[in-house]
């Protein structure tokens, strides 16, 4: 363990260049040298909380070089003792000989990977003249996709909601220094009908992203609604849009985006028109006119966090 790399949250979010992270994903799925199996997913009962927890574990190797498992749990009832719910931590290995070469904080390198994902989709999905940018929500990933999304198209003019308006102003206040003026907004409808990008990052339950507001030519990238049950868009923007996802793996049937049109019909599995990996390996195309509306939906992939996981370690060897 003495050789083993600790590498921070501090360090990750001091370390990030959107650019080159963006450039790293999108080599690794356009690569055929990565292996991913399905996720691991594993309910507990948590008796002192009185509701479930749940492991995840997310493995993936790139044989001879490099491999990782992310190992996350999700315990709801954190709240009574002021932690996150989400806690987790990213295991870096030689694929060779199976040492450990480093221990990466998984929340911070998730947060980075789940933006850089969304903007390499960007990449191919919104038109290349995009100026302007609602994002909505106030989480964590919120102001990492709005720089991500600035680091692949000419962001001028960002626009943020979220539930508690002075949370998006904080938001804002974050970007005092940022080449694109950005601010805080107390309704969704006042400016969706008038931006080129849409990015939603919410646990909503019920659609925020109407398809009757939506206009040609704009881009929505869906990145919260993790569960079944939940959903960031309604079935008018689904049919109104060209629906791409990050993997099929996952994408089909992990978000209610995507898994309650399907299971109601309003989406057929042939409507999808590609993933990441079909797209970063030029099998399909991306965007197809300046009037189409596309969408794309994120759920995660364990690709990313290796591929994030290699481009820290990197930066930490070279440091």
């Amino acid at each position: 363990m003495k050789n083993t790399a600790l590498i921070d949250s501090d360090f990750i979010e001091n370390t990030t260049d959107f650019k080159t992270l963006v450039s790293a994903l999108k080599e690794g799925f356009a690569s055929n040298d990565y292996l991913v199996p399905m996720r691991h997913h594993h309910d507990f009962p948590n008796p002192e909380t009185k509701s479930d927890s749940t492991l995840l574990l997310m493995p993936a190797w790139q044989p001879g070089k490099s491999a990782g498992v992310k190992i996350a749990t999700v315990s709801p009832g954190n709240g009574k003792y002021n932690l996150p719910a989400i806690q987790g931590t990213y295991l870096y290995l030689d694929a060779v000989n199976g040492q450990l070469k480093a221990i990466l904080e998984a929340k911070s390198l998730t947060v980075k990977r789940t933006a850089a994902a969304s903007a390499l989709a960007s990449s191919f999905l919104s038109r290349e003249d995009s100026e302007s940018l609602l994002m909505i929500g106030t989480g964590a990933l919120s102001t990492n996709l709005i720089a991500a999304h600035a680091s692949v198209r000419p962001i001028k003019k960002v626009f943020v909601y979220g539930r508690d308006f002075n949370k998006a102003k904080a938001i804002c206040d974050q970007f005092i220094n940022a080449s694109f003026s950005i601010k805080a907004i107390k309704t969704i409808e006042e400016k969706i009908s008038e931006v080129d990008i849409v990015s939603s990052a919410t646990l909503s339950k019920t659609p925020l992203v109407f398809g009757s507001y939506l206009k040609p030519g704009q881009h929505i990238d869906l990145v919260g609604a993790y569960k079944k049950d939940m959903r960031e868009a309604d079935n008018d923007a689904i049919l109104k849009a060209s629906v791409y996802i990050d993997t099929y793996q996952g994408g089909l049937k992990e978000s209610g985006d995507i898994h309650i049109p399907l299971s109601s019909g309003i989406l057929k599995e042939d409507d999808i028109q590609a993933d990441l990996f079909e797209l970063c390996s030029n099998v399909k195309t991306g965007r197809k006119s300046d009037s189409e509306i596309t969408l794309f939906k994120s759920v995660g992939h364990a690709l990313e966090d290796l591929i994030a996981a290699t481009y820290y370690f990197n930066k930490h060897t070279e440091k």
